[in-house]
């Protein structure tokens, strides 16, 4: 019996990927921080769906977090036939208003352990008939992002990389797929502390966790490389490539800047 682990579950993206997965009868795995919230929400999605579905509670922004969790499957004895990395989050603001340690942190879990669980559980997918990896990148990885310009980078790096092991394993039974959602009506803006001015620019083109879950699992079972999210930031990404990179970020500094 194989299972379907998500990252960063208990809410947003995380949670819409886990019930899209449910809803096409994948048993989950949800891992997050919020360990009570956790197991209702696994409750919820198992007796909504009729799939089993088991949680674990783990700050990825420990480095020790990802091995943490491949020992909880392998005790359990857990198969996992997908794995989406989706757990990430921003910072909005200055680069040096923030401490070294904050930084750090948001690397670790965008980046690091996104990489170490996809090395520790790659040859648990390799053995499955069928494996996939999904990744959640942003539309932020289409451009630098001054006011967000770690968070952007971090976005670069998870498109790049999966694009990268996409050709590296064509030929197995093992298949990359990176989303890069634009706007989406999750909390993501709340942690990031994103002014209003930037969100009230993103309004008009928000959109659902729902309707990016179905975007994302449709584009990794076809066993796409990689797919933008809604029809205004695929030209968004376009704008970015084809206009001086210059006139692109002031642009952007413009929006995300405090007054």
């Amino acid at each position: 019996m194989s299972y379907a682990l998500i990252t960063g579950a208990s809410r947003g993206i995380g949670l819409a990927i886990a019930a899209e997965l449910a809803r096409r009868k994948y048993n989950l795995l949800l891992v997050a921080r919020s360990g009570d919230q956790l197991q209702k929400l696994a409750q919820q999605l198992a007796a909504d769906h009729n799939v089993k579905v088991d949680s674990l509670a783990v700050d990825l922004s420990d480095a020790v977090a990802p091995q943490q969790v491949i020992n909880w499957c392998k005790t359990n004895k857990y198969d996992v036939s997908v794995l989406v990395n989706n757990a990430g989050y921003g910072l909005s603001g200055q680069f040096e208003q923030y401490s070294l340690t904050d930084n750090l942190a948001m690397m670790q879990v965008n980046m690091t352990s996104l990489v170490q669980l996809t090395q520790l559980f790659l040859p648990e997918l390799r053995r499955q008939s069928r494996g996939y990896i999904l990744n959640i990148a942003s539309s932020t990885a289409y451009q630098a992002l001054p006011g967000m310009s770690l968070y952007a980078a971090t976005k670069v790096f998870v498109l790049n990389f999966s694009r990268g092991l996409h050709h590296e394993l064509a030929g197995t039974s093992v298949s990359v797929t990176c989303i890069s959602p634009g706007a989406t009506d999750t909390g993501f803006n709340d942690r990031a502390q994103i002014n209003q001015k930037a969100r009230d620019a993103a309004k008009k083109i928000t959109m659902t966790p729902d309707d990016v879950a179905q975007q994302a699992v449709a584009a990794m079972l076809a066993g796409k490389a990689e797919v933008i999210t809604g029809g205004i930031n695929k030209l968004g990404a376009f704008a970015a490539w084809l206009l001086p990179k210059g006139l692109v970020e002031k642009t952007a500094y413009k929006i995300y800047k405090e007054s």
